[in-house]
């Protein structure tokens, strides 16, 4: 394992310098913390001692989240939220970061670059700058740093605090910290992971006609999913596509038997116009004549663009950073604001085709691009 660093420099995110500061160095120290999901209380402590020492920040820990509010009266809220864990390193790992390039065109290389520290460090530098003397937002903000979004729903930090601290939550518009290469992507597909079982009859595989075999068996199952045509779906004026696929498949205990067992994993990512009773329906239809089982499962989440304050910040950033707004087709957090009543977008520095690759890499640029355009809208908005 590289010899990483456990906190971050108190010099590195100083008020006075942070209007104009290079944030890569705050980038590749939150990178540096190494927080594969699971063992993410290092980054959490780190993030939670930078906030505490913050006058107009009110700061609350669950668990390894940690959320901070300003409380000035405003009559609005705005929530930035982003997850502090990341998927496993690579063998050899990938971190600690590494800087290619000269200024403008540095590129910073490592674990958690874009999925999704980028975010996270544009969300901490403007927490501390912002509520200041001098530096007010218009709207009171809430910063949540949370765990366990890179694995199962049921493990989730974002989660857990819906379930213990709802009224951390409140707000009137989220932004969640997820890669978007400074454009707006509005929403998210659902996601549902299933098993798709079949049985056979064991039997020493040199008498293989007294058996049955269920990793034959599954065959039809792989079929079915090669054959399969995924939707693109308009959901409120962006385009969604759909997409079903085997991640995985179990079977057989030993080279001389033949399998009575095997197991295909499937994950369904569907448009967010449809429920998750119906994308479990729609796979139960698709492996009809199979045992189907449920693993996991998050709803998808509309545009919600159509907001007002939601399209005043898109109309906002867009005017700085260009472009249209865009699907977002991996799962995100925003389902999760989306259920609570707040309309949530995604906005962030990286790549999303980056995300979770083993050569994970953000342009420098884009880190104070984004710090630029969240700190215009929030201190106007």
């Amino acid at each position: 394992m590289p010899d990483l660093r456990n906190s971050l420099d108190p010099a590195l995110l100083d008020p006075a310098v942070l209007p104009t500061s290079d944030l890569a160095d705050i980038l590749a120290a939150v990178c540096d913390i190494e927080s594969v999901s699971g063992d993410e209380a290092a980054l959490a402590d780190a993030v939670e001692a930078v906030l505490r020492d913050q006058p107009h920040l009110e700061v609350h820990r669950d668990g390894d989240a940690v959320v901070a509010r300003t409380n000035l009266g405003r009559e609005r809220r705005v929530v930035l939220a982003g997850h502090l864990d990341t998927v496993p390193l690579t063998d050899p790992p990938n971190l600690p970061t590494r800087v290619e390039g000269t200024g403008d065109d540095r590129v910073l290389w490592g674990r958690g670059t874009v999925d999704m520290k980028a975010g996270l460090t544009v969300f901490l530098a403007l927490a501390v700058e912002l509520g200041r003397p001098g530096s007010e937002p218009t709207a009171d903000v809430t910063y949540v740093f949370y765990d366990h979004e890179e694995v199962e729903a049921v493990k989730s930090g974002l989660g857990r605090l819906v379930r213990n601290r709802p009224d951390l939550l409140a707000g009137d518009f989220a932004i969640l910290g997820e890669p978007t290469s400074a454009g707006i992507e509005g929403g998210c597909n659902g996601t549902i992971r299933v098993e798709v079982r079949t049985h056979g009859v064991a039997a020493h595989s040199a008498r293989a006609w007294r058996g049955e075999n269920a990793i034959h068996a599954a065959a039809p199952v792989l079929a079915r999913l090669a054959a399969y045509e995924p939707a693109a779906v308009e959901v409120d004026g962006l385009v969604y596509r759909e997409g079903v696929n085997a991640v995985g498949i179990a079977g057989g205990i030993a080279g001389n038997v033949i399998p009575d067992a095997c197991t295909v994993t499937v994950n369904y990512r569907f448009a967010p116009s449809r429920t998750e009773a119906e994308a479990e329906a729609h796979l139960r239809e698709l492996f009809d004549g199979f045992e189907v089982v449920v693993t996991d499962s998050s709803p998808g989440a509309r545009p919600g663009l159509d907001d007002p304050l939601a399209a005043q910040f898109a109309a906002a950033v867009l005017a700085r950073t260009g472009g249209e707004p865009r699907p977002k087709y991996g799962w995100t957090d925003v389902a999760r604001f989306a259920a609570l009543g707040v309309p949530a977008v995604n906005f962030a520095p990286g790549d999303p085709l980056l995300a979770h690759a083993d050569d994970e890499r953000v342009p420098v640029r884009e880190l104070a691009l984004c710090r630029d355009a969240l700190r215009t809208w929030l201190r106007g908005a």
